[in-house]
């Protein structure tokens, strides 16, 4: 009997008996990625399910028994149940998968530990920020439906990221909640006295215990460190209390708890790993704790075991943008590591070098993702362009190669389908493509068949979508603007926010001014005139945070919000707080147009795009990240799936290139997209605009998906001698 059937035995004794299958299904988060997902726990009690964050065993302990036993005797509830724990066991039991025919050598007794400093699974379990986590939450969710042995590592984060609201002024407050780790779906791991089961880890000279969790994530398992224990001295119970948050000690000691810690929690568990996969350089101390492990078992010196640990360990890297590689001051490294070197049989010296971009040099910082690029056997970023970027910006290590030697590849990233493509369109594509249109998401012919599918029925779907979105909308700009205590009338104007019918553009990140939220108010009078249209409507909805360190990209936040407010344009222009999971499932599958618009080339991969395309959204993006491999275009240059801004050029000329940029943006709204749009029929069907929608899905889908990307993580990196056959490999790894 596992750990987590156990949490959910519990809840089970709590249920009528024709519900209890519920509680299994609530502790695995399988049940987010199933068709049924919307109706299943939001039955029960439609506004508990909003106020709880959409936490499933939240909202079974808090129903009463009177409305259980109301669905207990309900025929079609229960057939629903019935139906979904069936498909729940087939999939769980299933041995017949991806990897077991075509990688059997990768053995579950040996999985893979893929270590993360976030992971976004679902919303119920806030312990992501933005899209390293997003993207890890689909890799295991993949990893889980191709068989792929795979545990996660990660931190248990007592608050998360900050949350945010805006004030009156519409400047960015930050401000944190508790997570009920104890009502959410995830449990704490005990040994066999049903005492907590713990490592210990020395940080600045205190010894640290930390406490291990579990999430089931289908056949997956993410296990979560987490130090706020009463036996912990109070401050470091706060090393996992905020993602991101503190200073740099407090950076440095969460990555000994990811890295040394992860290590250490994975041999407490029995689990010895045959790849240790570091995504990104926040776990890259997890190399040094392998190969103190073999120094303890073997005897041997460092340099002796230095190879061995080599092969077991490979590196993503997510970010071309320098702040985004962590590093620390030799004087911090002495004060977390002073202990550590001895053991690993190493010198001050040797230990520093291991972390510097120059050897020699006494203040030369540590490097996270030196230290990363040098223990790991590959190294990857997550595009074709991330990888050129890389190999330029890493040359320094590898003085005797060339810029193309370097030995920095490439796997560009995907999204997992069944989790960001909105039930009424995979409907849809049970119809025309197959109802294993889920499981051959690879399939390039497969997706062919999307011409197949009648204009009207699709641009219905989407409308309906849209639709979603702009409920949804109303709904958080309400909550927002009561909050702030706005007038009465501001409060009213929300049933006019938006027009379910008008050409809906989309833009949520995270208000890096790298990613230039605010392009589209270069010149204002131009983009009054485009939103301001009464005749041809444009409206856009923005959603995103900014660093709480981050000035200027609150700047940018607090100028849209006055564009909000612009008489002109008041209903064409909405901005939805606090962003998270739920309301970009809202956004990528209701809008018509992705708009992406960073500096190039600081955008690494990005995949916010990627989800749009199986919602039948269309792309209109600089030639950033992955849209350089996605966009396409006919012979004399216009767009076919999708749109490009400015040009494939790159320039150290930020005024240049936001010149340039916004200039092409406003002339493709005015000249393309907008026309293409309200090209419409007497039933008013844009065909136009329909044929570019089912070109963006049909030329993205069967390319950027994580099934796509997990068969080339594990042909080309995880088990690089075996050759697997998959439909079109979008990348090569080259080592």
């Amino acid at each position: 009997m596992t750990k987590s059937m156990s949490a959910a035995l519990r809840l089970r004794e709590k249920l009528p008996f024709p519900l209890q299958r519920l509680a299994d299904l609530a502790y695995n988060y399988w049940w987010s990625w199933t068709s049924d997902r919307i109706a299943l726990f939001q039955t029960i009690d439609p506004q508990e399910w909003e106020r709880c964050g959409h936490n499933p065993v939240a909202i079974l302990e808090s129903a009463t028994y009177e409305r259980l036993t109301q669905l207990a005797e309900d025929p079609f509830y229960l057939k629903q149940i019935s139906a979904l724990g069936r498909e729940f066991d087939e999939y769980m039991m299933q041995s017949n998968t991806w990897v077991s025919r075509v990688a059997p050598q990768v053995s579950a007794a040996h999985p893979i530990a893929y270590f993360c400093a976030e992971f976004g699974i679902h919303e119920s379990l806030p312990v992501y920020s933005g899209g390293l986590g997003i993207l890890a939450g689909d890799h295991l969710k993949s990893a889980s439906d191709l068989g792929v042995p795979m545990v996660g590592i990660g931190l248990l984060y007592r608050q998360g990221y900050f949350r945010q609201r805006l004030n009156r002024s519409g400047w960015q407050e930050d401000y944190y909640v508790d997570n009920p780790f104890h009502r959410m779906p995830l449990e704490l791991i005990k040994n066999e006295q049903g005492e907590a089961l713990t490592i210990e880890l020395e940080i600045r000279q205190r010894q640290v215990k930390v406490q291990i969790w579990q999430v089931q994530v289908g056949r997956v398992t993410l296990y979560l460190l987490d130090s706020d224990r009463h036996d912990n001295d109070p401050i470091d119970r706060w090393l996992t209390g905020h993602l991101y948050g503190g200073n740099q000690e407090t950076r440095i000691a969460q990555e000994v708890v990811l890295g040394i810690g992860g290590v250490r929690a994975l041999k407490a568990l029995n689990i010895q790993p045959s790849v240790y996969h570091l995504n990104e350089g926040h776990a890259a101390f997890c190399t040094l704790e392998i190969a103190r492990q073999k120094i303890e078992q073997t005897g041997k010196s460092f340099y002796d075991i230095e190879a061995d640990v080599r092969k077991q360990c490979v590196f993503t890297t997510h970010t071309p943008v320098p702040a985004g590689h962590d590093v620390f001051s030799p004087d911090l490294i002495d004060s977390f590591f002073a202990h550590y070197w001895a053991q690993l049989r190493l010198s001050r010296q040797q230990f520093l070098a291991l972390g510097a971009r120059r050897l020699g040099d006494p203040w030369e910082p540590f490097g996270m993702t030196v230290l990363a690029l040098r223990m790991c056997r590959t190294s990857n970023g997550v595009s074709e362009l991330h990888g050129r970027v890389s190999r330029q910006m890493w040359t320094v290590l590898y003085p005797n190669r060339s810029e193309d030697n370097v030995p920095i590849g490439y796997i560009t990233n995907g999204v997992h389908a069944p989790t960001w493509t909105a039930p009424l369109m995979a409907d849809l594509y049970n119809q025309y493509l197959g109802a294993d249109w889920k499981t051959r998401a690879v399939d390039p012919q497969m997706w062919e068949k999307v011409e197949d599918i009648p204009n009207a029925e699709l641009w219905w779907r989407h409308q309906i979508l849209k639709e979603r979105l702009v409920a949804h909308t109303r709904h958080k700009v309400k909550i927002a603007r009561e909050g702030r205590g706005e007038e009465y009338e501001r409060i009213q104007a929300i049933n006019t926010l938006l027009d379910p019918k008008a050409l809906t553009i989309g833009f949520a990140r995270r208000f890096s001014p790298y990613k230039r939220g605010h392009l589209l108010l270069r010149d204002l009078d131009r983009a009054l005139r485009i939103f301001g249209n009464s005749d041809r409507p444009v409206q856009i909805v923005f959603s995103g945070k900014a660093h709480p360190a981050d000035e200027e990209g609150k700047r940018i936040i607090q100028r849209l919000m006055e564009w909000c407010r612009h008489p002109a344009i008041v209903n064409r222009v909405a901005f939805i707080e606090d962003y998270d999971i739920y309301t970009a499932t809202k956004l990528v599958q209701g809008v018509d147009v992705w708009l992406n618009n960073p500096r190039r080339p600081l955008e690494a991969s990005g995949t916010s795009g990627q989800k749009v395309c199986f919602n039948g959204g269309i792309n209109c993006s600089v030639l950033d990240g992955w849209w350089c491999e996605g966009y396409q275009a006919d012979a004399n240059g216009k767009g076919i799936n999708g749109w490009a801004i400015g040009e494939d050029a790159h320039t150290s000329d930020q005024e240049l290139q936001d010149r340039i940029d916004s200039e092409s943006l406003y002339q493709l709204l005015e000249e393309e997209i907008v026309p293409l749009y309200y090209n419409q029929d007497e039933k008013g069907i844009p065909h136009g605009w329909v044929q570019m929608m089912k070109a963006s899905i049909k030329t993205n889908a069967p390319l950027f998906n994580t099934d796509r990307m997990i068969a080339d993580y594990v042909s080309q990196v995880y088990v690089p001698e075996i050759s697997v056959a998959v439909p079109p490999i979008l990348a090569k790894v080259s080592v």
